[in-house]
């Protein structure tokens, strides 16, 4: 989950403790251990600057569509995924779980939903007796998507989770395990996987379109404004992991791992935590990894929350290159295949619909039981593969990985 320029400010977002998600693996910055020893609890925040709701509710659904309730009424929620519903097939908003009465009573009018439909952080248990919701989508920050996830199973309800799963390997097993006790589906909201440049530079990797890859390059960078841990929730341990590599650099290392279709064999990592910067007193601002594949390919992955904004790919491989920037925004994504001699630039499809189209891969997969294509397992692999690159950089040392992410013995 990702907001505009990331600087959104907030005051107590949620109750927190620096310690209670350092995860195993994971180089701890240094003040990580300041804490109270409380996990980290949801709460109501204010209706978001900027986020405009529809002027009109939207036409009653079909009798076969999917009941979706969203859990967190953030910019992210508001803006991007919710306005989404109206494009996407076989799904609808049926409820709102959200600790602000007042702003989930303004968001359930310009939607249509019934009083009733809205839930808060403590009732959300009765959802399980609402047949009007099959399925919970979880947008919440990242530290709390574990416990909302396994909340949301116990419920009865399938579930989509925003992207990264968790803060842990641990944390993403049990949500694994609390989506097979109860037989419903699981997701993670992997966007690129539904974003027409991203499927398309998938396509031609698979092609060899520009021989046989050698070099991926990544940048996902941008410079948050100045706050604290207790102001933005991206700069809290508890709630965000060790930083922009678990929410920016994602993107990054998801597009290493669908561009070469193979896992990494090692890796090598880098990170910088500033001194007396209060941004980054719990969590890193820079993270520099570098990935060697079996095949020889080798990707470079730069993300930073203290740097000049760039969003950025490039592939290249013994016969041309693929340069993609913006690579992996919400729209307006860019294309550019070269070869010796020559130059294409690729317009697949407009970027937006990744939202609609990444709604009705879910649906189609609570309705009819279509494969999900990023489903637990993916968002488990990705947050092995994370908790190997903290490794690496706190032990300064080049690590050998199993097929499965994990640091090999």
């Amino acid at each position: 989950m990702r907001f505009a320029e990331h600087t959104i400010r907030r005051r107590r977002l949620l109750q927190w403790s620096a310690a209670a998600a350092v995860a195993p693996g994971l180089a701890a910055p240094a003040c990580a251990a300041e804490s109270s020893g409380a996990s980290p609890v949801a709460e109501g925040q204010p209706f978001p600057r900027g986020v405009s709701l529809p002027s009109s509710p939207p036409p009653a659904p079909d009798a076969d569509s999917v009941g979706i309730a969203i859990v967190g009424l953030g910019g992210y929620a508001l803006a991007q995924i919710m306005p989404a519903f109206a494009s996407a097939r076989g799904c609808h908003i049926a409820a709102l779980v959200s600790g602000n009465e007042e702003k989930a009573k303004r968001v359930a009018a310009a939607y249509g939903l019934e009083e009733d439909s809205i839930y808060n952080y403590e009732n959300f248990d009765d959802i399980a007796a609402d047949d009007r919701v099959d399925a919970v989508y979880i947008i919440l920050p990242s530290g709390l998507h574990a416990d909302w996830t396994e909340k949301a199973f116990a419920a009865g309800k399938h579930v989509l989770c925003e992207k990264p799963m968790a803060l842990s390997a641990g944390e993403c097993e049990r949500m694994i395990a609390a989506s097979t006790k109860a037989g419903r589906k699981l997701m993670i909201g992997y966007r690129c996987h539904f974003e027409p440049c991203n499927l398309r530079a998938m396509a031609l990797m698979r092609d060899s379109a520009i021989g046989d890859l050698r070099l991926i390059r990544t940048a996902h960078q941008y410079r948050t404004g100045m706050a604290t841990p207790a102001e933005n929730w991206r700069l809290n341990r508890a709630l965000a992991g060790g930083g922009p590599l678990e929410d920016y650099g994602l993107y990054g290392l998801q597009a290493a791992l669908y561009l070469t279709g193979e896992m990494p064999s090692s890796v090598s990592a880098y990170t910088l935590q500033p001194e007396n910067d209060a941004r980054f007193r719990e969590i890193f601002a820079h993270v520099s990894t570098q990935l060697q594949f079996p095949s020889g390919a080798v990707a470079q992955l730069a993300t930073s929350y203290d740097s000049f904004g760039v969003n950025a790919l490039t592939a290249r491989g013994a016969s041309g290159a693929l340069v993609m920037e913006p690579a992996t925004s919400y729209r307006g994504n860019t294309m550019l295949l070269q070869s010796y001699g020559s130059s294409e630039t690729l317009t697949p499809g407009e970027s937006s619909v990744q939202f609609a189209e990444q709604l009705s891969h879910f649906a189609d997969a609570v309705r009819e039981d279509v494969v999900i294509k990023t489903p637990g397992e993916m968002g488990l692999r990705d947050v092995r593969l994370i908790e190997a690159i903290y490794q690496s950089a706190a032990t300064g040392r080049k690590l050998a990985l199993n097929p499965d992410g994990t640091v090999a013995s």
